[in-house]
């Protein structure tokens, strides 16, 4: 276990899931480093609103970074250089040739780079010469099965001087179904001399220790297994410093829930607080009994006060009707 204790574990972006809120409560049980939404390099060089409320960091996020996408270096350029450098609480940048997003993959962004290993040699370059500050290359395994080109991208990122790379071991044509190809991922390891960063299909713990074993990787990144499970980064810790770790209670599960609101209150309003946290309510309760029910009705509620009322009454249900037993 002693060659597991120096792996970084990162929190991936995910777009209408790790905002400010998410962010801070992913750092208070361990995460090594956190990332912004997804932001694109035009929005950020015409000052769209949106984008900048998304590049936004809290003064409580002390491990939080940029991730951008696009396609045209010399925007790229000009975004790193007038809105992300300038910002001394960011120290890194990711750029991501991964997502496997329609209307990103229209537009040759994202995964569609990788279709055009020139066009990535030109971004990488780019990136470097643009900035003192940490840079990651994040990709896929290729567009499809007989495309797969992750060692070629990957030594280009390394050629060029990007700091380490991440890689989801899935084409984009698999977007998120059937299983991360972990092989591939150690490929990529052994093939580069900078540190390569997993993704793929880690929800729990034991998924943690066979990635790491499998791949040889420099650390994991955690993306859909933290999804109402914010837990996972202190069940990995606890496992790195004691070779053990315990799952939180219901009741702690329903207090993360409440802190989640209260600190999301912070940055956004009731209405679209409420809104946005139905889906993590939804993914907090989904291992507990009798939770389909309560995540129907928290759809239908309106008010933070309404919702805090409703999950008090589901903590003494579970209480009565479980730990009693």
């Amino acid at each position: 276990m002693s060659e597991l204790k120096n792996k970084e574990i990162l929190l991936a972006p995910l777009a209408g899931v790790t905002d400010n809120a998410f962010r801070i409560i992913c750092e208070k049980y361990g995460a090594d480093k956190t990332f912004t939404e997804m932001i694109s390099v035009n929005a950020l060089i015409y000052d769209n609103r949106q984008t900048n409320e998304l590049m936004y960091i809290s003064e409580k996020e002390k491990r939080a970074n940029i991730q951008i996408f696009g396609r045209d270096p010399e925007k790229i350029e000009r975004a790193i250089k007038e809105k992300i450098n300038p910002l001394e609480n960011v120290k890194e940048i990711s750029f991501n040739m991964g997502c496997p997003a329609p209307k990103i993959f229209k537009n040759g962004e994202g995964s569609a780079l990788m279709k055009d290993p020139n066009l990535v040699n030109e971004i990488t370059k780019t990136l470097v010469k643009s900035t003192d500050k940490r840079i990651n290359v994040k990709f896929r395994t290729g567009i499809d099965e007989l495309s797969k080109n992750f060692l070629e991208i990957g030594k280009i990122c390394e050629d060029n001087g990007i700091d380490y790379v991440i890689i989801h071991g899935r084409t984009r044509e698999q977007y998120y179904q059937g299983k991360a190809n972990w092989q591939d991922i150690k490929k990529l390891k052994e093939s580069l001399k900078i540190p390569v960063i997993a993704n793929g299909d880690v929800f729990t713990v034991e998924d943690f220790i066979e990635i790491m074993e499998t791949t040889k990787a420099d650390g994991v990144m955690l993306a859909r297994g933290i999804m109402g499970n914010p837990f996972l980064f202190k069940y990995i810790k606890d496992y790195l410093a004691n070779g053990t770790y315990k799952k939180v209670s219901y009741k702690e599960i329903i207090e993360q829930i409440k802190d989640q609101y209260e600190l999301t209150l912070k940055f956004k309003d009731e209405l679209l607080t409420v809104n946005q946290m139905r889906k993590h309510v939804g993914w907090y309760l989904k291992s507990l009994p009798n939770a389909t029910k309560i995540r129907a009705k928290v759809n239908t509620l309106k008010s933070k006060e309404e919702i805090f009322k409703l999950l008090d009454e589901y903590k003494n249900y579970l209480e009565v009707n479980y730990d009693r037993k």
